[in-house]
C-alpha cells in the first residue's frame, strides 16, 4: 500500500476516501518546495488537494501555519478550520498542553471521528523547533506517478484516512470552536 493512499481514478461516492497526510520535514523550506510541487502535479491532474498548510515548530516551541494566500490553488477551507486542526495536532492536547477548553473535547471528538490518539500523539512528536510539517487533505492520487516525485522531498509521513462523512464531522467540529 502506498503512503498516499489507493491510487486510481477520484470517485464520489458516499464512501469516497480522503487522506490527512502530514509529512515532517527538517525545515520550512522543504516543505515550501515540497507543497509547491504537490501543486504543480494538481495541474496536471495526478493529485487533487483539499487543501496544503504548512505548520513551522519555532524555536520557542510555537507552531506557525503557512497557508496558502491564494486559497483557490489547494480549495477554500476556512483558515480557522486549519488552524484549529493543526493547533491541536501540533500543540499537544492529548500530552498536556493547554490550548484552551475545548481542545480536550476536540481531542476526544477527532478519536469519535477516526483521527486516533496515536496519529495525534505521532504527528505531535514528529515536530520539533526548526522542523516544519506539510499537512494536506488529499482526494485523490495517481499515487505511482505521484509518490516518485514527492520522494526527493524525503520526510516522515503520517496519515489517516478519512471517509467524506468523518472529513463533514471533523469540518462542523472546527468550524464550533
Amino acid at each position: 500500500p502506498s503512503v498516499l493512499g489507493s491510487a486510481g481514478n477520484p470517485t464520489t461516492g458516499p464512501n469516497h476516501m480522503a487522506d490527512l497526510i502530514i509529512v515532517a520535514y527538517p525545515d520550512e523550506k522543504t516543505a515550501e518546495a515540497a507543497r509547491k510541487k504537490l501543486f504543480e502535479l494538481q495541474k496536471e491532474y495526478l493529485i487533487q488537494l483539499g487543501d496544503a498548510v504548512i505548520a513551522e515548530r519555532e524555536a520557542d516551541g510555537s507552531v506557525k501555519l503557512h497557508q496558502v494566500v491564494n486559497t483557490t490553488a489547494a480549495g477554500a477551507a476556512g483558515g480557522a478550520l486549519w488552524g484549529t486542526l493543526i493547533g491541536m495536532l501540533f500543540l499537544n492536547p492529548i500530552l498536556g498542553a493547554a490550548v484552551g477548553a475545548g481542545a480536550g473535547a476536540l481531542s476526544g471528538y477527532l478519536t469519535d471521528i477516526g483521527i486516533d490518539d496515536k496519529f495525534l500523539k505521532d504527528a505531535a512528536q514528529a515536530l520539533t523547533p526548526g522542523q516544519a510539517a506539510l499537512c494536506v487533505l488529499v482526494r485523490s492520487v495517481t499515487a505511482d506517478k505521484v509518490l516518485p516525485q514527492m520522494a526527493q522531498f524525503g520526510g516522515t509521513v503520517l496519515r489517516t484516512n478519512l471517509t467524506s462523512e468523518q472529513e463533514a464531522k471533523l469540518r462542523a467540529a472546527l468550524h464550533q470552536s
